[in-house]
């Protein structure tokens, strides 16, 4: 699973169509967020840093319901843009999530496990074991 980083306005419009998850590095406007989903139709996750989360419209945070586009809290630990454009969720992470749901661990306590150990947050790990594992 990979994360698409974007580190300005201006590579929003130059992104893949194909485009499901998008981490924003940057304080984005409502017109950005229109750009984005207009750029990425098949987008399901858009990731904010905390301190950009606040900052985010009401009228923005309806609109991505309305397109059942989830808004998500969460920054990509240790990722170097220059180096590659993706974050990749490692795939020793979704096996361990795989394990952890055929042991009967419940929902609530894989998430806290994983989003501790992975520095992932909590609804990324909910939205990785809703997509990769129901799939």
């Amino acid at each position: 699973m990979r994360i698409r980083v974007v580190s300005s306005r201006e590579e929003i419009f130059t992104l893949n169509p194909n485009e499901r998850i998008v981490h924003l590095a940057f304080r984005p406007s409502n017109k950005d967020i229109f750009g984005l989903v207009e750029t990425c139709p098949k987008i399901e996750v858009i990731q904010l840093p905390k301190s950009y989360m606040r900052t985010v419209s009401k009228s923005i945070e309806m609109f991505l319901q309305m397109q059942r586009i989830q808004l998500i809290e969460g920054d990509v630990w240790g990722h170097r843009k220059d180096i590659n454009e993706y974050y990749s969720v490692p795939s020793s992470l979704i096996e361990k999530i795989k394990e952890m749901k055929i042991e009967g661990k419940s929902t609530e306590e894989i998430e806290k496990r994983v989003s501790r150990e992975s520095k992932l947050n909590l609804e990324m790990v909910a939205y990785i074991l809703n997509k990769e594992i129901s799939a």
